[in-house]
Order: C-alpha cells, then sequence, then structure tokens
C-alpha cells in the first residue's frame, strides 16, 4: 500500500481530477455474477401445452341440470326455489345414475358470494356427477 505524500517544497492542495473507477467496477463485478447465476434459473421451464380458449354456445339438452344461486345465497333448479343444499344433492343423486349422467350447469351472480357456488360444485361431487359447468357472460367485444 502506497501513500501519495505530495511535493516535497510544502505546497499540497493540489486537487485530483481523476475518477476513482474501481468502486464501480466492483459493483458490476457483482451485478454481473448474480446476473450469470439467476439467468439459468428463469430460463428452464417444463415444456408444456396449456390449453386454447374456446367460447361455444352452450347446447341446451333436456336433460341439462341447470342451477342457479342468486347474489343472497337462494338456489334455483330451473326456476324451482331449492329449500336448501341437502335438497340439491338429494334430487342430484336420483339423476345421477341415469345413462348417459346429465350435465350440471351452474349460474352465479355476479355478487353472489363464492361460498354458495361452491357449495353447489361439492354438492354436484357428493352425488357423484361428472360433468359440472359454469355458465358466464362473454366478455364485450373489443
Amino acid at each position: 500500500m502506497s501513500m501519495n505524500v505530495g511535493p516535497a517544497d510544502g505546497g499540497g492542495d493540489e486537487t485530483i481530477s481523476a475518477i476513482n473507477t474501481t468502486p464501480l467496477v466492483d459493483v458490476m463485478l457483482v451485478l454481473l455474477i448474480i446476473f450469470l447465476i439467476t439467468i439459468p434459473v428463469v430460463t428452464q421451464s417444463i415444456q408444456l401445452t396449456l390449453p386454447k380458449e374456446k367460447n361455444v354456445p352452450t347446447t341446451t339438452k333436456p336433460e341439462n341440470i341447470l342451477l342457479a344461486v342468486s347474489k343472497d345465497g337462494d338456489i334455483y333448479w330451473n326456476t324451482r326455489k331449492m329449500p336448501d343444499v341437502e335438497a340439491v344433492v338429494t334430487e342430484l343423486k336420483k339423476l345421477s345414475t341415469k345413462e348417459p349422467q346429465p350435465e350440471v350447469h351452474i349460474r352465479g351472480d355476479q355478487d353472489a358470494r363464492y361460498e354458495s357456488v361452491g357449495r353447489l360444485v361439492v354438492a354436484c361431487q357428493r352425488a357423484g356427477i361428472a360433468k359440472v359447468g359454469f355458465i358466464l357472460e362473454p366478455p364485450p367485444n373489443q
């Protein structure tokens, strides 16, 4: 390690106008190392074929079951109000033994709680229904 003492004549008030680049180079090397370590993690991924979105109009078959949930949590089977979820499970169990099994389409009000719609999905599962779908309003064309 060396030390700059200045000129021997005692006039040591000179300013050094050179920029010290050593800290800059140190920081850049650290950033480069971090970048080189993290980039392989970002680029590695599993090759998957993701499903494509398609908007298919609903074909209403007479054997399809339409369940609706109002914003208050009331459950409707087509237009008939059901007293509770257990009544829905009982009705679905009767129809789940048919061959081919009917599809259940669930419509939920925009302001309905997710819990109410979730109860219907669980009711379909308990009754043994294999096909459950949701009916949504399509997004507006842009």
